[in-house]
């Protein structure tokens, strides 16, 4: 086993990985550029480095300065987390140049799976659904053509793609030349890769994925399924796992595929295959993202398989030590991922100090945060402030704890995604479970928060309870003839103090 391991990211994944370093008796290196220099991720390590100015590339993207670090911190292997060099077949190459583990797998297979259109055709090879559509590079006539002969609606993809970049959906014919050039240009901005290919769309899908592990011997396991269909601009918002409605046939077939498509490519470590669910129960690979998820909180909840630990065995070497009889399904499990941004103004980043923080508890409550009371929230990178994760025994008893998690959580001093989830939370059709990826933009207003009436009717109904609360302690305090502190106050003063103790409102 290893005994110490730089964390190449920042963050709350960064952090996450330190604890579990420090539950393995591993010490554990951390790197940080000049604006994280007080970090939680880097008061958290045992060893940490300055590795640059603040703009990734010059930070976080240098990959012969990180391994440089590590060499010289004397780590043996190096955690590359998400994000970032998570998904770099050269810097994985790099790091087995020079002699340090790479803590994920080998670099042709991430290059392999990371172009789209080589991971259609190697899964297409393997027996893998996949959504139909194109397999190799195209020209825009080429794609014209093939959009005409697969027909409306189609997606317009990028290669290299990620994260909802460089993709367009076209549903009319006047949409296809403007389609084509945006994507392209996104692609390019985006990936330095302008190739695109042509998916058809799938009507209504479902995004759900499989979670795998890998070692070097030829074990592999699926972790079942995770419900991923809560998204805005193509990016997840909450995630569920298990799957809404996945019947045990469903999650055998699509675990078995996801097993295929690891072995297909001698995978290693911890990975995920995503697949669109139409209507009718038919499923079509999607991508493989070859390293951790941000949601593998949820799946490690259901489970009770540690997979960051799991990671860091097999790159030592060890045997996952797992089969596939031995992981089982408990309970329910929901992540809300908590942002940074102003619900109430399009969702526009809101960086600057976390005046006060204070992440709700619990039983059946986890929160995975790289940020603390006083930390600064920057626009350097992901405006992820926290994952909040719940536990229950059902779904519904996990929706309940998220509901009551959130109302919980108090972060003052930025604006946060908070108030939009409470609304997703309490959503019929998403109490009701049979959402699709379509849920934001046909339900939710495309994610405009709702605050001319609710938002007005929430701040009515705590003033209302400040003036009662009021009334009620000046009656106590006449009824017992004694003067009661505060029962002269005004109910506006009361009201103000209550909202300055994080009661409601945010």
């Amino acid at each position: 086993m290893f005994k110490k391991i730089l964390i190449a990211n920042r963050g709350e994944i960064a952090v996450r990985v330190i604890r579990a370093c420090h539950e393995m008796g591993i010490e554990a290196v951390a790197i940080y550029s000049d604006v994280d220099r007080d970090a939680l991720h880097v008061r958290y390590a045992d060893e940490a480095y300055p590795c640059g100015p603040p703009p990734a590339a010059e930070s976080y993207l240098r990959m012969e300065r990180i391994v440089e670090i590590a060499k010289r911190a004397g780590a043996e292997a190096i955690h590359p987390g998400y994000g970032f060099l998570a998904e770099n077949g050269d810097f994985a190459d790099l790091c087995e140049r020079e002699g340090v583990v790479f803590i994920g797998p080998a670099g042709d297979v991430m290059r392999k799976m990371g172009d789209k259109v080589t991971a259609r055709q190697t899964m297409e090879a393997a027996g893998v659904p996949i959504v139909p559509g194109t397999t190799e590079r195209l020209s825009d006539a080429e794609a014209r053509a093939w959009i005409e002969k697969i027909g409306l609606p189609v997606m317009i993809k990028a290669s290299a793609g990620g994260g909802g970049k460089g993709m367009r959906l076209v549903r009319r014919p006047e949409e296809i030349e403007q389609g084509l050039k945006r994507a392209r240009s996104e692609a390019k901005a985006s990936f330095g890769d302008d190739s695109l290919y042509i998916e058809k769309f799938v009507e209504q899908p479902r995004h759900i994925e499989i979670q795998v592990l890998a070692d070097g011997f030829g074990n592999c396991i699926h972790l079942f399924e995770r419900e991923c269909s809560i998204q805005r601009r193509h990016q997840k918002v909450i995630e569920e796992a298990p799957g809404n409605g996945i019947t045990p046939e469903l999650r055998a077939e699509m675990g078995r595929a996801a097993v295929a498509a690891a072995k297909a490519v001698h995978y290693r470590g911890a990975g995920t295959c995503e697949f669109l669910l139409d209507a009718e129960g038919n499923f079509y690979f999607l991508e493989m993202n070859t390293r951790v998820q941000v949601e593998h909180a949820i799946t490690e909840a259901i489970t009770g398989v540690d997979i960051v630990k799991a990671m860091i065995r097999v790159a030592a070497g060890e045997e996952l030590g797992i089969d596939q009889e031995d992981v089982s399904i408990s309970g329910h499990a929901i992540e809300a991922r908590i942002y940074a941004e102003d619900p109430e103004n399009k969702f526009l980043p809101s960086p600057g100090e976390i005046v006060v923080y204070r992440p709700p508890g619990g039983i059946g409550v986890r929160v995975d945060s790289g940020v603390y009371q006083g930390a600064r929230v920057t626009p350097h990178y992901d405006p992820m402030v926290a994952k909040l994760i719940t536990w229950g025994r059902t779904r519904s008893e996990s929706v309940e704890r998220m509901r009551r998690a959130l109302r919980e959580f108090v972060v003052k001093g930025i604006k946060t995604s908070i108030p939009f989830h409470e609304q997703v939370l309490h959503h019929p059709i998403f109490l009701e479970g049979r959402y699709d990826t379509g849920f934001i933009d046909e339900h939710m207003g495309g994610g405009v928060l709702r605050t001319a009436d609710g938002g007005q009717e929430h701040r009515v109904a705590l003033m209302l309870a400040a003036v009662a609360a009021w009334r009620r302690d000046k009656e106590r305090a006449r009824r017992a003839g004694s003067v009661v502190h505060g029962s002269g106050q005004s109910p506006w003063r009361a009201f103000g103090l209550r909202r300055q103790l994080g009661g409601g409102l945010r």
